[in-house]
C-alpha cells in the first residue's frame, strides 16, 4: 500500500466531501439534461448544437452517482453498522417523500399519470416501491454492508482481486462490449452495481490502485474517458445512420455500469485525492455543506415535482433561445436547486433536533434509543480496543 493510499484514510477529509458537494452538483447537470432542454434523441438524424454540448457535458457529468457511492462505501468500510442510522436514513426518506408529496400536492404539483393508489404506495413505501431508485439500492447495500465488510477483510489481496475482477467482468465489461441489451442488465440502476462500486471503493481503501499515482494520470484518465464516452456514442450514432442496425446500443456507454463511467468515476475519485484544501474557511464551509447533499436529491427527484423544477427555472429564465442563455439556465439551475436542497434539509435536521430534544424528556423514548444504539454490528477487530 502506498503513502497516497495512506493519506486518504483519514475519516473525514475536506477533498472527498467537496468531491460529494460537486458529485450532486453534477447530479443535478444530469437531471437537467435529461428533463429540461438538453438529452435529444440520439439515433435521430438531426442534432442541434444544443445536442452536441449538452451529450459532451454528459459524458464529463455521467461519473456523479457512481463517484458519490465510492465516497460512500470508502467511509462505510471502516464505520460500524448501526440499526438507528439505518431508521434515521429512513426518516429522512420519509420526510421528503410525504412530506414534499403533502407540499407540492398543496401547490397542485402531481405525477404525471395524477394521484393514484400507487403513486400513494410511493409516498408511504418509498423503498419498495423505488421512488428514489438510489435510495433504494443504497439502504439494501447498507444492509448487506456488515456481510461485505467481514467478507473482504478475511480474503487475501489475491482472492480480493479475482473476486472483483469476476464482478467488474460480468456485471459490466460484458454489458460494455455486447452489442445487444442484455436481459439482467439495470444499467446500473439496482443494488447490484452499488455492490460492485461499494467493492472497488474497499479495494481503494485497502489496497489502492498504484496506476492513479499522481493528479496528472488521474486528470488524464477521467478526460480520456469521458471523452470516449462521447466519442463512442457518436461513432454508434453514424453507424446506425449508415446501416439501421444497433440502435439500441447507441448510448450504452452512458449507463452507470459501462466500463468506460467506472474508470472515469475511479480516476475523478483519485484526483481529489491529490486536493488540498488550505483555506480553514474553505474546509469549514464544506464540511458544514457536504451533510446535507443527500437532501438535495431527495428533494429534486420526488416523483411530484421531478418533471417540473426545470419548467420553473425556464419560467425564471425564459426559455434559452441560444447556446449562451441555455448554459446560464444550466448554471443558474445547478445553484438554485443545490442551494434550496441544502437549505431544506438544514431545516429538516433542525427539524428532527427539536423533536428529539422534545422526546428525550420521556424515559421510554431514552430507553428506545439507547436500546437502538447498542443494536450495532461491531467487528472482532474494534471489540478488542
Amino acid at each position: 500500500m502506498d503513502n497516497k493510499n495512506n493519506n486518504i484514510r483519514n475519516a473525514r477529509m475536506a477533498n472527498m466531501e467537496l468531491l460529494r458537494i460537486i458529485s450532486m452538483m453534477l447530479v443535478i447537470v444530469l437531471h437537467f439534461l435529461g428533463k429540461g432542454i438538453g438529452i435529444s434523441n440520439a439515433a435521430s438524424s438531426e442534432m442541434t448544437a444544443y445536442g452536441y454540448v449538452s451529450w459532451l457535458i454528459e459524458a464529463f457529468a455521467i461519473v456523479a452517482v457512481n463517484v458519490y457511492m465510492l465516497i460512500s462505501g470508502y467511509f462505510l468500510l471502516e464505520s460500524t453498522f448501526k440499526v438507528k442510522r439505518l431508521l434515521t436514513l429512513l426518516l429522512q426518506l420519509w420526510f421528503y417523500s410525504i412530506g414534499i408529496g403533502l407540499v407540492a400536492a398543496a401547490f397542485g404539483y402531481l405525477p404525471q399519470e395524477g394521484f393514484s393508489l400507487y403513486y400513494l404506495a410511493q409516498l408511504l413505501l418509498p423503498v419498495s416501491t423505488n421512488h428514489y431508485w438510489f435510495m433504494t439500492a443504497y439502504i439494501f447495500m447498507y444492509l448487506l454492508m456488515p456481510l461485505l465488510s467481514v467478507g473482504v477483510r478475511n480474503m487475501t489481496k489475491k482472492q480480493f482481486q479475482i473476486v472483483l475482477c469476476l464482478l467488474i467482468f460480468t456485471f459490466s465489461i460484458i454489458k460494455s462490449v455486447c452489442p445487444v441489451p442484455l436481459a439482467t442488465d439495470m444499467q446500473g440502476y439496482d443494488v447490484i452495481w452499488y455492490l460492485c462500486v461499494f467493492l472497488v471503493a474497499a479495494y481503494i481503501r485497502m489496497y489502492g490502485f498504484s496506476f492513479f499515482k499522481n493528479w496528472k494520470r488521474s486528470l488524464f484518465v477521467y478526460v480520456f474517458m469521458a471523452l470516449m464516452i462521447f466519442g463512442t456514442t457518436f461513432l454508434l450514432r453514424a453507424f446506425f445512420l449508415k446501416t439501421g442496425k444497433l440502435e439500441d446500443m447507441i448510448t450504452v456507454s452512458y449507463q452507470y455500469n459501462h466500463i468506460f463511467v467506472l474508470i472515469a468515476s475511479v480516476a475523478l475519485f483519485y484526483l481529489f485525492t491529490f486536493v488540498t484544501i488550505k483555506h480553514n474557511l474553505w474546509e469549514k464551509l464544506i464540511f458544514k455543506i457536504a451533510p446535507y447533499t443527500l437532501g438535495v436529491y431527495l428533494l429534486h427527484e420526488h416523483t411530484a415535482i421531478r418533471y417540473e423544477w426545470p419548467e420553473f427555472i425556464f419560467k425564471i429564465t425564459g426559455i434559452p433561445n441560444g447556446m449562451i442563455s441555455w448554459l446560464l439556465s444550466l448554471i443558474l439551475s445547478v445553484i438554485l436547486v443545490f442551494t434550496a436542497g441544502i437549505l431544506v434539509d438544514m431545516l429538516r435536521s433542525q427539524l428532527f433536533c427539536w423533536i428529539n430534544s422534545l422526546l428525550s424528556h420521556f424515559t421510554i423514548y431514552r430507553k428506545l434509543i439507547d436500546w437502538l444504539t447498542g443494536l450495532s454490528i461491531v467487528s472482532k477487530k474494534e471489540e478488542k480496543l
